[in-house]
């Protein structure tokens, strides 16, 4: 069904918008997605799982860049990046009419587009927050590289996957429900605003 509720967060690496949708998803009783996308896919579609961890990074309209990273295209003529991004848009499509859900990064927004219970948030944080929450939390990896050059590579990494999977530019404000700068709000002050933001538009 498309008139499932379904909630999208797009973020900035570092900006705590993982947290954000699992907080969302614990306050409104709905299923929450992230990594969870990448092992139903991988299970579905017979790919390793460490592939559809690649994709985001590898995400190019360079056919040699393809060809140099994944390998030739399959007998489809499609390259193995499209054919993981299909499998993966596919997975969304499904759990999205499964039940109401919170879906965080993996083009979720576009891959609904056409769902018409469906809100997108963008969250997003200034460096220095970033930085702080990197430092101070263990959910992030950062291997051989200082934070922020980590940051900078992750928030390109995101912007190349999403901006040739849409067609669209990653973070712009018109694309989302709003853009929420939670490093200067907070976790709890952004799921609170998201809610806010729902139940006006529901009324």
């Amino acid at each position: 069904m498309k008139d499932n509720l379904v909630i999208t967060i797009g973020r900035e690496y570092g900006s705590g918008g993982r947290e954000v949708g699992k907080k969302l998803a614990l306050r409104l009783g709905i299923a929450f997605y992230d990594r969870e996308l990448i092992t139903r896919a991988a299970k579905k579609s017979g790919f390793d799982e460490e592939m559809f961890e690649q994709l985001d990074k590898r995400a190019t309209n360079s056919f040699l860049y393809s060809l140099t990273m994944f390998g030739t295209a399959g007998t489809n003529g499609m390259s193995l990046t499209d054919q993981l991004y299909l499998a993966q848009a596919n997975v969304i499509r499904e759990l999205a009419d499964m039940g109401p859900s919170v879906m965080v990064g993996r083009c979720a927004d576009h891959v609904l587009r056409e769902y018409t219970n469906r809100y997108d948030f963008f969250i997003t944080g200034s460096l220095e927050a970033r930085e702080a929450r990197l430092r101070s939390s263990g959910d992030y990896e950062i291997t051989g590289r200082s934070i922020p050059s980590a940051l900078e590579k992750m928030d390109k990494q995101r912007a190349t996957y999403y901006n040739y999977y849409t067609g669209q530019v990653w973070g712009k404000a018109n694309h989302y429900d709003m853009c929420i700068n939670a490093g200067r709000i907070g976790v709890d002050a952004s799921v609170a605003l998201i809610l806010d933001y729902i139940e006006k538009i529901k009324k």
